[in-house]
């Protein structure tokens, strides 16, 4: 086990410190009542003197204290559970809120480099496992060494020399979890990582079934998931072989006790040293000793499963956040617009330079379109206005402000965005529209919808726009998932927008309806536009050609072919025959 995630875990337990010391009291009530019932036990086997004289005097009150130590056992027991269920389920409650909110703060580059399928694993698998072993470890470990420490002294209160026997030989049992423990944590981390490349290929393969069926690739994903399977498979088993043995073991060191208990008790009631019914007592005392150490050597295996799945929690939530925001950083910018890139160079990775001494001053209002080809730099441009990704050099202002100076929450209120990848939430259409203004009117919703020509479309759905759709708009159309995309846009008019490819799943006259409501929205309003299409960005302000993260042609469309050059050679080649 690693120190440092059990102290982790502690910290997190701290919080309910009152409901932990409620729990040991009453496995402390439990294990008592429980203990105490071997004695009386024997009282009651000594009562019975021979045929035909049974001390029922003795008997009777006896058998009604059992009851009573039952009844109370029975009680304690319960409640035992109902408390170690509520702070276990208590602390997975923080820590998946916790590894919740580090989603939402950390950089997407976390979000870029990790599968989505391996954080979703953390978040629930893992949590899940590191459950079950917490809630084991409440309900059977602390019991178990009260029960140990209690019989311990039940029985030095009977017989020292038998207690002597139990206490000498069950250490054995400790050594063999805890030899079989070391080994097995490291296979149990293992299996939790294999188990994350599953989900991950699972959520790909479902994510994007329509592309793998459209290019035959069932196949292939099938023995990429045999593989990984047959990994999981190889690694689920040698886990659990390995912690399997444990409980035998341990058992076997447990029957020696119980043997040796009987020997040495059967000796001292020959020689009148004990009676019947207290070796009787002792020889029940031995099964509840050593039960324990089966039940804390079954949890120490599955402890290990739970530490490592809490490992790889802990491993999420204490990733670098991105940088906060400056503590002076303003937060109630109403931009008009004008936006300076003085001298930016950004890469992904060390090893490759993609933006460099990038220059840029666009004037409130303007029109600007950014063409190119695939991977000059294009959408990484809208990543850094929007402070996706933070410029490893040089500086982006707003109205004078730089964006460190500006909150990212205020900066990106100023902007409107419809990518071309669109995003719908599970809920209804309203709430997919009011994303970024929840407190709209019905009257504003409609006429933001109609003004994206949404409005037709969300009408002729079974509830308008009360009509539940599923997971990323599964249960409509490309178009009409963008056509809801735009609707927000248009619903919070923000002074600056950013349109990457917004048309590009529309059918030709619902894009001219789009593009003359678009020319309306972005009067008055700094627009950058990627397009693909160049015929869609004639009208633009300002062009940007871009090539290997720099601009290498600025101006309007027929400035530009005039200029004959890079610009004049991607726009005639779209329209060649």
């Amino acid at each position: 086990m690693k120190k440092g995630t059990i102290k982790k875990i502690l910290f997190y337990l701290k919080r309910y410190w009152i409901s932990i010391l409620l729990s040991v009291l009453l496995a402390a009530g439990t294990v008592i009542s429980t203990l105490y019932i071997p004695i009386l036990t024997g009282a009651a086997i000594d009562g019975i003197l021979g045929e035909g004289s049974v001390s029922f005097d003795i008997i009777f009150p006896v058998l009604w204290k059992i009851g009573i130590l039952v009844f109370i056992t029975a009680i304690c027991q319960w409640l035992l559970n109902i408390c170690n269920n509520y702070i276990t389920y208590h602390v997975i409650n923080d820590i998946r809120r916790k590894a919740f909110d580090k989603l939402e703060q950390l950089p997407l580059k976390y979000i870029d480099r990790n599968g989505q399928g391996e954080i979703v694993s953390r978040v629930v698998a893992d949590v899940d496992q590191f459950a079950d072993g917490l809630l084991m470890g409440f309900t059977q470990f602390f019991s178990g060494i009260l029960m140990i420490v209690g019989t311990i002294c039940f029985m030095l209160s009977v017989n020292m020399t038998i207690t002597f026997v139990v206490v000498l030989i069950t250490p054995l049992s400790l050594c063999v979890a805890a030899f079989i423990a070391k080994k097995t944590y490291v296979m149990f981390r293992h299996q939790s990582e294999t188990r994350a490349e599953i989900t991950t290929h699972i959520d790909e393969m479902i994510g994007n079934q329509k592309v793998i069926t459209a290019f035959s690739h069932q196949e292939k994903s099938l023995e990429e998931f045999d593989e990984m399977n047959t990994r999981l498979e190889t690694a689920s088993l040698q886990a659990t072989f390995f912690s399997s043995i444990t409980n035998p073991a341990t058992r076997f060191v447990n029957a020696l006790v119980y043997a040796g208990v009987g020997l040495v008790g059967a000796y001292q009631v020959i020689h009148g040293r004990i009676s019947v019914g207290q070796l009787s007592c002792f020889l029940t005392y031995a099964n509840q000793y050593t039960k324990p150490f089966n039940e804390i050597s079954g949890v120490i295996t599955e402890l290990q499963n739970a530490i490592a799945c809490a490992e790889r929690i802990f491993a999420l939530i204490e990733e670098k956040p991105q940088q906060p925001d400056a503590d002076h950083a303003k937060d109630d910018l109403k931009a008009e617009g004008k936006i300076e890139l003085s001298h930016v160079a950004f890469s992904y990775t060390k090893e490759k330079e993609l933006i460099r001494d990038f220059n840029l001053c666009v004037t409130p209002g303007q029109r600007v379109a950014i063409v190119g080809p695939t991977g000059c730099g294009k959408t990484t441009m809208i990543n850094l206005l929007m402070r996706f990704y933070d410029v490893t050099q040089g500086s982006i202002q707003i109205d004078g402000y730089n964006l460190f100076n500006i909150t990212r929450r205020n900066l990106r209120e100023n902007y409107g965005m419809v990518l071309q990848d669109t995003w719908l939430k599970t809920g209804t259409i309203r709430e997919n529209i009011t994303l970024g203004k929840p407190d709209a009117t019905q009257e504003e919703i409609i006429e933001a919808a109609k003004a994206a020509h949404a409005h037709g479309f969300i009408k002729r759905l079974p509830d308008g726009y009360d009509t539940q759709i599923t997971e990323d708009g599964g249960n409509l159309s490309q178009g009409q998932k963008q056509l809801l995309c735009i609707s927000r846009v248009m619903l919070c008019l923000p002074p600056m927008l950013i349109l990457d490819e917004a048309t590009s799943s529309i059918d030709t006259r619902t894009e001219i309806k789009i593009q003359k409501a678009f020319g309306v929205l972005m009067k008055g309003r700094t627009s950058f536009i990627v397009a693909h299409r160049l015929s869609t960005i004639t009208e633009a302000d300002v062009i940007l050609v871009m090539k290997d993260g720099a601009i290498i042609e600025q101006g309007k469309h027929e400035e530009l072919l005039r200029q004959n050059g890079f610009y004049a050679h991607l726009y005639n080649s779209q329209f060649a025959v």
